[in-house]
């Protein structure tokens, strides 16, 4: 299922459904702020965002989505919260769909929805 929304993340309607399902300001606030700096629409950021974290995560960035997913209610929804979290850069000027799986930036592993707490930045176990 979770590959079924990766794939529809190209059609504008689906993601601004998405974006409208994120509940958290925060979070929007900084994928609208990475589509700005970049002249690219929200919806687009969403999808290069997704498939960049994808296309470069670790096994371990992985096996923390898989977990994450296998706890969440809604899993397609916990997982993309958990990659904008991580991916979307918090500065202007960074490139959005690569900063995380470059970084090593690990998953946040609350399931609660929206997710309360931080990034777990680095892997420290």
């Amino acid at each position: 299922m979770f590959g079924l929304l990766i794939d529809r993340l190209d059609d504008p309607k689906v993601a601004e459904g998405l974006l409208g399902a994120l509940g958290e300001p925060s979070l929007l606030e900084r994928l609208v702020a990475a589509a700005a700096a970049t002249n690219r629409q929200p919806a687009d950021i969403l999808a290069a965002t997704v498939r960049g974290f994808l296309d470069g995560a670790s096994d371990d960035h992985w096996l923390q989505l898989i977990g994450l997913m296998n706890r969440a209610e809604d899993p397609g929804l916990a997982a993309l919260r958990a990659i904008l979290k991580a991916a979307l850069p918090t500065t202007q000027g960074s490139d959005p769909s690569t900063d995380a799986a470059r970084q090593g930036t690990s998953l946040p592993t609350q399931t609660e929805s929206p997710p309360s707490s931080g990034l777990n930045k680095g892997h420290g176990g």
